[in-house]
């Protein structure tokens, strides 16, 4: 993927190495991101805690990361602070920000919207405080509504290649633009929506209300390749990196890799072939009114 062609998003802010800052729950649950639960499952067969309490941001505080987790950083200490290895996978994440702030600015325009008000993207080690609460590297990407503000822990990406068998900078990005729907999801009210019909729905419900809400994120995440595919941003392989990325962190592959069995009423960000699926339509048509998955039947 040609990153450094993107223009750098300046609504980056760097907390690695640096620690929790500020802290407590002002409201809006966490939107956990397309690794999160997965992440957070595997973690919870490690120290025995419940996947639960470290997703929704409310009860123990979240357990530490597993050592090692995370790549090892060599080379001299870039501006900053930060090893030169996660300098330049932040570079990475305020350019491939930067172009989705272009692409949704864009997309607001042509449809009618008011102006697209972007995301804050922080990038952090180890824990971080949020508006959602304090939550550690273990429930990876995540979106928290109540700040508007994406957090990321640039160690996830070794995760998806080494553990997920997903590596590449476009599979980087897709997380990064994954998350960046369930933004633009906040901005059209349509986390709004969903909050209010899950307190009236049961587990199993909630379960797959949940699937459709992360699947329609998928799609937004294919709205901007398909944008960054049409500009020649993307090389050959990119793509494939990027449907790779969104199978390994499906659902079922995931349980089957963390546990040996699939549970598919526990499903809550849907199975490698729907997010394929989802992803791939809006890498397709760059449309994100065909990304409904709340009218179809079955998503």
């Amino acid at each position: 993927m040609r990153w450094q062609d993107m223009r750098r998003s300046r609504n980056v802010e760097d907390r690695r190495g640096m620690g929790p800052v500020g802290g407590g729950l002002r409201g809006g649950g966490m939107k956990v991101g397309l690794g999160g639960l997965i992440i957070a499952l595997i973690a919870s067969l490690l120290f025995g805690v419940n996947p639960l309490d470290m997703i929704g941001g409310t009860g123990p505080a979240p357990t530490p990361a597993p050592p090692g987790y995370g790549p090892q950083t060599t080379g001299a200490p870039a501006p900053g602070g930060a090893p030169a290895q996660q300098d330049a996978a932040g570079d990475m994440m305020r350019a491939v920000l930067g172009d989705t702030e272009d692409v949704w600015k864009a997309l607001f325009e042509s449809l009618g919207q008011r102006g697209y008000p972007p995301p804050k993207l922080v990038l952090f080690s180890g824990r971080v405080s949020s508006a959602c609460g304090l939550a550690s590297a273990a429930v990876g990407p995540f979106y928290c509504p109540g700040d508007g503000t994406v957090y990321l822990d640039t160690a996830f990406f070794a995760q998806l290649a080494r553990r997920f068998g997903a590596p590449g900078d476009f599979a980087a990005a897709y997380v990064v633009a994954h998350e960046v729907g369930h933004h633009v999801q906040n901005v059209l009210g349509t986390m709004q929506q969903f909050d209010r019909q899950l307190s009236r729905l049961d587990e199993r419900s909630r379960n797959q209300m949940q699937v459709r809400l992360e699947l329609q994120a998928d799609c937004y995440a294919g709205v901007w390749g398909y944008f960054a595919q049409k500009r020649k941003l993307l090389e050959p392989g990119d793509i494939e990196e990027g449907l790779r990325a969104a199978a390994a962190v499906g659902d079922d592959m995931m349980m089957q890799r963390s546990q040996g069995y699939v549970v598919p009423d526990a499903f809550t960000h849907g199975s490698a072939e729907q997010r394929v699926r989802w992803f791939r339509k809006g890498l397709a048509t760059g449309d994100p009114r065909q990304c409904d998955t709340f009218s179809v039947a079955q998503p």
